[in-house]
């Protein structure tokens, strides 16, 4: 019986880099044959945002994308998962988000990482408050119909 895949979740402040991420994953690993990732940078929305502020109530975070990267272990044979996302202030061009989905073959990795950022986008628990280049008061990101149609594709019959 092999070992169950135990996600990597990180909520941070600091920046990350993608490709140590990707490296720490595969490093001395022969099954994995496919590594998808994704990451969500900041815009500047033509010019007019100045940064985008991140707000999550700490445990709280951690523990819900724990719980949908748990479920993307469960409908996919994966053999790594890393989600990592910030906290704090964002300036344009700086890293926001990475998911590192990691199995044997492409269309695992692919379906996993992008499950999981239909998620991170419609239901994952941060605020997102936008600082606007002008000086003016940027309010609170809505969520986006979008988002949240584009989760609806992975519910069970279930639910």
């Amino acid at each position: 019986m092999s070992a169950v895949l135990v996600p990597s979740v990180r909520i941070q402040r600091q920046d990350f880099d993608v490709a140590a991420e990707i490296a720490g994953m595969t490093q001395g690993r022969a099954d994995i044959g496919a590594v998808v990732t994704f990451s969500g940078l900041c815009r500047d929305e033509q010019g007019a945002l100045s940064a985008l502020e991140l707000e999550h109530y700490p445990g709280m975070a951690e523990a819900e994308i724990g719980r949908i990267a748990a479920e993307a272990v469960q409908r996919w044979p994966l053999q790594g998962l890393t989600v990592i996302h910030r906290h704090g202030k964002i300036v344009p061009g700086q890293n926001i988000v990475l998911v590192v989905a990691a199995s044997a073959h492409r269309q695992a990795a692919f379906e996993a990482a992008n499950f999981l950022m239909d998620y991170l986008k419609s239901r994952a628990p941060f605020w997102k408050k936008e600082h606007r280049a002008d000086g003016s008061e940027g309010g609170w990101v809505e969520a986006k119909e979008t988002d949240a149609q584009a989760a609806g594709r992975w519910k069970s019959p279930s639910e």
